[in-house]
C-alpha cells in the first residue's frame, strides 16, 4: 500500500478508474451513488487507524486506550471497518451495506443516513467480482489525514461531479454549477468570520464550499463560518454532508429536504434568518407545492404567489424571507424570469418597489452541463448602501466566455471582468447601466437587460462618394489585370 501524499492528479485519475470499473453495469449517471459512499467509507476506516495508531504511541501500546470512542472523530464498530469488508469473497455488497449501517447507527448524530439507499447487494448490477474488484482498486491508497488534504479530496470530489455531468449530461445542472459562476457568486456575496451561510437548493455543497474558500482566499478563518444547507434529493444531500466532513468543515447543518413545502430551519418567531444566503436552484420547477403557498404558513409570499407551474419567484422569495436585517443574497435564475408577465411580473414590482434589487448580471449562454439556456445573476441586499438604494445596476455578460465546441466557459478574466463591473456601479457603454427605479417603471417592471444596456452600433459604413471612389479603382484594377491576361495569352498563341 503506498504511503506517499497523493497529488490532485493521482487522486483524480484514481475515481476516474472506479468510474470505469462500474462502466457497464451501473449507469453513468448512476457512478456518484457507489463511488462517493465507498470513497467516504475508506477515509473514515483510514482515519479512524491513524488517530488508533496516534493513541496507541502516546500511551505505550495500551490497546484499550486505543479504542476509547471518544479519541476518533467517528466510531467504528466492530466489523465494519474497511478491511473487514475488503476480507469478504462472497455476500460482498451485503458486508458493505452492514458496515454502512452499523457506522450510521454508531454515529447517528452527525452521520445518520450519510451513506444513501444504494442496493449494493443486488448481484444482478454488481457481482461479487465487481466490488473485489472495487474495493481493492480503492485498496491501493490510505486517505488518512497525513495523507491527503482534506480539500484535495474535497477538489476531487468536484472533478467526479463535473465528470459525471460531462457523462450524462442529463439534468446535470440539477446538482453541478460550473465552479466559475459559484466563484462569481461567492465573490460579490463576500462572506467574512462569524457569519451565517444558507443554500436553500445545496445540492452537493458547493455553494457553502465556495464561501469557505473565499474567507481563506483572504486570510480569514473559515471555521468561525455557521454553513446551513438542504436538499430534496437523497443521493445529493449525502454527499453534500460526506463533502463538508472531507474539507474538514465542522460547524454545519445540510437536512434532506423540499424546501419550498417543508423549510427545515426555524427560530422562535418563524424561518431561521442568515447573513448570506446564496443558491441555484432548480430552473422553473413546475410541480413545487403551490396550493401551500396562496396562505404560506411561514410567511414567504412577501411579493406575491408565484405561478402554479414555476417556482423561480417562490424561491426567490424564500432567499428574501431567510435574509436577516443585513443579510444580502446571489441567486442564479433562468433569464424568463426576468421578463415573465403575470403573476411573476407582479412579484417583481413588489420587490423593485422594497427596493431589494442590487443588480442583475446576464451570463453567457451554453456554460451549464445539461442546458443550453443563458442564465442570470440575481443579487438582493436587504439594506443597500446609501449611494445604491433606488438603483439597479445591469450588467450584459452575454459576450464574457470562451466559445468551446460543445459547450462555453465562464473563464477566472470573464469573472474578474464581470465582479470589476458590479463593484464599479457605474454605466460601460455596451455592458453596463445603472437605471433608476423610474427607469425601471417606465419599463413595466420588466427586467431584461437590452432594456437597459443598449447596443451602440458602429457605423463605419463609407459615404457614397468614398464607395464610388473604391468602385471606380476596383474598375480600374480588373481594367489592367485583364490587359495582362491578354498579354500573357498571346504569347501561347
Amino acid at each position: 500500500m503506498s504511503i506517499k501524499k497523493l497529488t490532485l492528479s493521482q487522486l483524480e485519475q484514481y475515481l476516474s478508474k472506479a468510474a470505469w470499473i462500474l462502466k457497464g453495469p451501473v449507469d453513468a449517471s448512476d457512478f456518484k451513488v457507489y463511488i462517493f459512499p465507498l470513497l467516504f467509507f475508506k477515509r473514515l476506516s483510514d482515519v479512524y487507524d491513524e488517530e488508533y495508531q496516534e493513541a496507541l504511541e502516546e500511551s505505550g501500546g495500551d490497546m484499550e486506550y486505543a479504542s476509547l470512542p471518544e479519541l476518533h472523530r467517528f466510531e467504528i464498530p466492530e466489523g465494519c471497518h474497511w478491511k473487514d469488508v475488503r476480507e469478504t469473497t462472497t455476500n460482498v455488497g451485503q458486508a458493505i451495506e452492514i458496515a454502512f449501517r452499523g457506522i450510521e447507527q454508531a454515529n447517528q448524530g452527525l452521520l445518520y443516513g450519510i451513506f444513501g439507499d444504494a442496493q449494493w447487494s443486488n448481484k444482478n448490477k454488481l457481482s461479487n467480482r465487481l466490488l473485489i474488484d472495487l474495493i481493492e482498486h480503492f485498496s491501493q491508497y490510505t486517505l488518512s489525514n497525513s495523507l491527503v488534504e482534506p480539500d484535495i479530496l474535497g477538489q476531487a470530489y468536484e472533478y467526479l461531479i463535473k465528470h459525471f455531468a460531462d457523462l450524462t449530461n442529463k439534468k446535470a445542472g440539477e446538482f453541478y454549477t460550473p465552479r466559475s459562476v459559484v466563484h462569481l457568486l461567492g465573490l460579490i456575496l463576500d462572506p467574512h468570520e462569524g457569519e451565517s451561510i444558507y443554500d436553500p437548493a445545496c445540492g452537493t455543497g458547493g455553494m457553502l464550499l465556495e464561501c469557505v474558500d473565499h474567507l481563506k482566499e483572504v486570510g480569514e478563518d473559515y471555521r468561525t463560518l455557521s454553513l446551513f444547507g438542504q436538499e430534496k434529493n437523497l443521493t445529493s444531500s449525502s454527499i453534500a454532508r460526506m463533502n463538508m466532513f472531507l474539507h474538514g468543515i465542522e460547524d454545519f447543518e445540510i437536512v434532506r429536504g423540499d424546501t419550498l413545502r417543508n423549510p427545515a430551519f426555524f427560530s422562535a418567531d418563524g424561518l431561521k434568518t442568515f447573513d448570506c444566503v446564496i443558491a441555484n436552484p432548480p430552473f422553473s420547477l413546475s410541480d413545487w407545492g403551490y396550493e401551500n403557498w396562496i396562505n404560506d404558513p411561514y410567511g414567504r409570499n412577501i411579493a406575491g404567489v408565484p405561478p402554479k407551474g414555476n417556482a423561480d419567484m417562490a424561491w426567490v422569495q424564500h432567499m428574501i424571507k431567510s435574509m436577516n436585517s443585513t443579510g444580502r443574497m446571489t441567486v442564479v435564475l433562468p433569464h424568463g424570469a426576468l421578463f415573465r408577465k403575470g403573476a411573476e411580473g407582479k412579484i417583481r414590482e413588489e420587490l423593485l418597489k422594497q427596493d431589494l434589487l442590487e443588480a442583475v448580471i446576464g451570463l453567457g449562454s451554453n456554460i451549464f452541463y445539461g442546458t443550453q439556456l443563458a442564465a442570470c445573476v440575481l443579487v438582493f441586499k436587504q439594506n443597500k448602501s446609501q449611494d445604491r438604494k433606488g438603483k439597479v445596476l445591469f450588467i450584459d455578460g452575454s459576450e464574457q466566455v470562451r466559445v468551446g465546441r460543445a459547450q462555453n466557459f465562464l473563464e477566472p478574466e470573464h469573472v474578474k471582468q464581470l465582479f470589476d463591473w458590479y463593484t464599479q456601479f457605474q454605466d460601460v457603454q455596451n455592458y453596463v447601466k445603472v437605471a433608476s427605479l423610474d427607469d425601471i417603471e417606465e419599463n413595466d417592471y420588466n427586467l431584461n437587460i437590452p432594456l437597459y444596456v443598449e447596443k451602440v452600433i458602429e457605423d463605419n459604413l463609407p459615404s457614397v462618394e468614398e464607395a464610388l471612389a473604391d468602385l471606380k479603382k476596383a474598375w480600374e484594377e480588373s481594367q489592367k489585370a485583364e490587359e495582362r491576361f491578354k498579354t500573357i495569352l498571346s504569347k501561347f498563341l
